[in-house]
């Protein structure tokens, strides 16, 4: 008989892909999602990610937040995937309670659910984020491994968008390993350390194995083009594709982590079904930190085309500088290594964007909401 695996947001970007993993690798999958509008549009039950799942996935459409829900969703499953989640590091800054209700009221819910299932789940994987270790790993001038406070509103309003410590010390951002210390600087960050913080204390006293993945920027095709805080390669993209100028924040040499959907799916499979690695804590990344400027490079190369680029020194409050993960971690536990390179997971992103609809104007939009809370600088 096949193991039953419950994926909770199995049919949004990521988990949809992870759903027909396992459908393929002959699972039963059954998939819980709220098939909300923002990620999958006016008519959620006709939208492409819930169209791409494979014909033996279950979909039940329902809510974290809601024990019956949950109870049907969730019996007799053996592996759970949480990745059910409100997304998006600005928004969460004014949807606090949203945030905090689908995020943490929402895991525990499902782990009361777990609690009173008598036992019939062995492992649960929950997708954590980058956005819980803040500004992450530096190191001084000496070779001290710090991690500094968030970034002062004065000192990015004058246009100084580095990282310092509290006595004015500069310093250089190094990789980040999963042992960092945690400091967030947004709701959304907060909510995703409550999230793993409970699976990882609750889980082992039922019995269950936890593992936790802490996602870097995830990209690739089948992302949102028209959620405004699905982030900057799907909003760069709609711009060059409607001929608009980009506007690029702070001086455009912040970078993160990209990693591309089908290495994070080959990593979040391998989390949940191989032995051993229970109790991980780990990175999903690609380990390479690319800048706001590679990013345009890459995009106007991958488009063949070029739109006009402003580097206006707008910032956002809760933004980080830097992020880059070790993923040393990732390959000693699960013995994997992310193969797709920066340049051809944006050509194979460019690629499946050229034969999407090109969407409407909700980032301008989301922009003018987070400068009326004076979130936008």
């Amino acid at each position: 008989m096949a193991s039953r695996v419950l994926i909770t947001g199995g049919a949004g970007f990521i988990g949809s892909r992870l759903a027909n993993r396992f459908a393929d690798a002959g699972f039963d999958v059954t998939v819980l999602d709220a098939l909300i509008a923002q990620v999958h549009g006016d008519d959620p039950e006709s939208s492409p990610l819930v169209a791409s799942l494979h014909d033996a996935v279950t979909l039940i459409r329902g809510s974290v937040c809601s024990f019956d829900d949950l109870r049907r969703a969730a019996k007799d499953a053996e592996i759970v995937v949480h990745m059910a989640a409100e997304t998006g590091t600005g928004q969460s800054m004014y949807e606090i309670d949203r945030y905090t209700q689908a995020n943490v009221g929402g895991t525990a819910k499902l782990l009361q659910v777990l609690a009173e299932d008598g036992g019939t789940a062995r492992r649960i994987v929950v997708a954590s984020s980058r956005s819980i270790y803040g500004e992450g790993a530096y190191r001084t001038a000496d070779g001290r491994l710090v991690y500094p406070p968030h970034r002062a509103d004065a000192d990015m309003a004058r246009g100084d968008f580095e990282v310092y410590l509290p006595d004015g010390q500069a310093v250089a951002s190094v990789p980040t390993t999963e042992d960092a210390t945690l400091h967030p600087s947004s709701v959304y960050g907060i909510t995703k350390h409550a999230q793993e913080a409970l699976v990882m204390t609750v889980a082992p006293t039922l019995g269950i194995e936890p593992v936790t993945l802490r996602y870097q920027n995830v990209y690739g095709p089948g992302q949102s083009l028209t959620n405004p805080y699905t982030g900057i390669l799907s909003i760069f993209s709609t711009l060059i594709r409607q001929g608009k100028e980009i506007n690029i924040f702070e001086d455009g040499e912040e970078s993160r982590d990209f990693v591309y959907i089908d290495d994070v799916v080959d990593a979040t499979f391998l989390a949940a079904t191989k032995d051993g690695v229970g109790g991980a804590v780990l990175n999903v990344g690609s380990g390479v930190g690319t800048t706001v400027h590679e990013v345009v490079a890459a995009l106007f190369e991958a488009f063949g085309r070029s739109v006009p680029t402003r580097v206006s020194g707008n910032y956002r409050l809760g933004d980080i500088r830097h992020n880059v993960a070790d993923t040393t971690r990732l390959r000693e536990r699960l013995g994997f290594v992310p193969s797709v390179s920066f340049t051809e997971g944006v050509r194979r992103f460019v690629e499946w964007v050229d034969g999407e609809p090109i969407g409407g104007d909700a980032y301008s939009s989301s922009l003018r909401e987070m400068a009326s809370r004076n979130l936008l600088k």
